[in-house]
């Protein structure tokens, strides 16, 4: 018997650490006919990213310790939304040239991404283009969102081996999906029909009436809850604004104090904080106020080695220097090889639409300063890969100044010592190499010219 009831404790035992699941999660695979310029991992906030390894052949392999939670892999082109969790061994193959039809995941986890997949190529082929989406009226758009929601719950239901919480979890996403779709309607209906003083009937938004905005159960595993609950206090920032005549600033940080819950008011205050620190007016004021409010010590420690960045790029400071740009006219341009006059730096790039949009109040401008003491630099964080579509975009639009390309788009030493996160970024720097203002004016902005007088351009 004694024999039997050690024996019993050895199988136990044994079980328990075969049942044991490891800590990290495995992503491997293989892309087909065009190696990507870059691949990487991220969650779909882009608060956390980390690159993976592709080899010659197309290969890559990597071993994440991530929270389990809702991620992208992403190539630069195309994204693949991911379900991760401990004990995963995801294995993703496809071909570059043939993405939406060639995806195939297999592997411990493989059944909830593979919905994942078949979920974000079903929501594209319902919901079309933006333009007829958004022009519905109020009753057709509503019926067309339920009716996704219902599609979608069908193939989840439909959806072999995948497991109990996570369905549970989805059931929750895909109905946060639907009630923040509803939440975009009113501005976005008003975008695509020009009608900018539409308002939805009263009653559009009643499925809001008594919504809990501070679950945090909901607001750490939904995309999407947590996307209204930030749509929810953006609409407090600008009513503080309007109402109270506050600066964005101030109406952010009030907002940030009225949030009840401890743990969404620290991830609303870094998520917010993490962006706009960079464009801050007063830095050391921004800081003080958000370090006041913050309980999180690893978003403190982030905020923290902003701000020291940050007030290393601050006016009367020496700007970081960009060296040996490709120049569009030939040869490399440094910026050093421009002091003696001020320089006016654009960071721009050929796909960004408010970048472009800049351009023909740039064009004026330079031709109103082409014979004073000051360049006009537009900085291209395009990659080195797009060159062609780079200079052909010069061409066509007949850009003036000063063109050049940076060694290495948003990685380039020039950009991450601005710290900078959203173009377009103008920058406006003396004839001393010093820096005048690290935020300057938009061309279209009539402050520019007013600082340009000041300045005595």
């Amino acid at each position: 018997m004694k024999k039997l009831l050690i024996l019993a404790l050895a199988i136990s035992v044994f079980s328990c650490k075969t049942e044991t699941k490891p800590d990290y999660i495995l992503i491997s695979g293989k892309i087909t006919n065009k190696l990507p310029s870059e691949l990487s991992i991220n969650t779909q906030d882009r608060s956390f990213t980390e690159a993976i390894n592709v080899a010659a052949d197309g290969t890559f392999k990597d071993t994440l310790t991530v929270e389990n939670g809702s991620y992208v892999l992403y190539d630069g082109k195309n994204p693949i939304f991911l379900h991760l969790e401990s004990g995963y061994n995801l294995n993703i193959n496809y071909d570059a040239k043939d993405f939406q039809n060639s995806l195939i995941i297999t592997g411990e986890g493989a059944p909830e991404n593979n919905y994942l997949a078949e979920k974000l190529k079903k929501t594209r082929e319902l919901l079309g283009m933006n333009a007829s989406l958004y022009a519905l009226s109020e009753k057709d758009y509503k019926e067309k969102q339920l009716a996704i929601k219902d599609t979608l719950t069908t193939i989840l239901n439909a959806a072999k081996g995948v497991s109990k919480s996570f369905k549970a979890q989805e059931e929750n996403e895909l109905h946060y999906n639907y009630l923040g779709s509803l939440n975009v309607y009113e501005r976005a209906h008003g975008y695509f029909t020009k009608n900018t003083d539409f308002k939805v009937s009263d009653d559009f938004l009643n499925e809001f009436d008594g919504f809990d905005y501070s679950n945090e159960a909901d607001y750490n595993a939904s995309p999407s809850y947590k996307k209204i609950v930030a749509d929810h206090y953006a609409v407090k920032i600008k009513d503080y604004i309007e109402k109270d005549s506050l600066t964005q600033e101030e109406a952010f940080f009030k907002t940030a104090r009225g949030i009840e819950s401890e743990s969404i008011r620290n991830t609303f205050l870094f998520d917010v904080a993490n962006q706009t620190i960079v464009r801050a007016k007063d830095v050391e004021a921004f800081y003080k106020t958000f370090m006041e409010i913050s309980t999180n010590e690893e978003n403190n420690s982030v905020i923290t080695e902003k701000y020291n960045q940050l007030t290393a790029v601050v006016k009367g400071k020496p700007s970081p220097k960009f060296v040996d740009y490709e120049n569009y006219k030939g040869g490399k341009t440094s910026l050093d090889d421009l002091k003696g006059k001020f320089v006016y730096i654009d960071v721009w790039a050929t796909w960004c639409g408010p970048c472009k949009r800049e351009i023909p109040f740039l064009k004026d401008l330079e031709k109103k300063y082409h014979d004073k003491n000051i360049e006009f630099v537009s900085l291209s964080i395009d990659k080195v890969s797009d060159r062609e579509k780079w200079k052909k975009m010069i061409e066509t639009e007949n850009l003036q100044g000063v063109q050049v390309l940076a060694d290495n788009d948003w990685k380039s030493k020039f950009v991450t010592d601005y710290q900078i996160q959203g173009i377009p970024r103008f920058i406006l720097i003396d004839d001393a190499g010093n820096i005048v203002d690290p935020n300057a004016p938009r061309p279209s902005d009539p402050k520019l010219v007013e600082l340009f007088t000041e300045l005595n351009i």
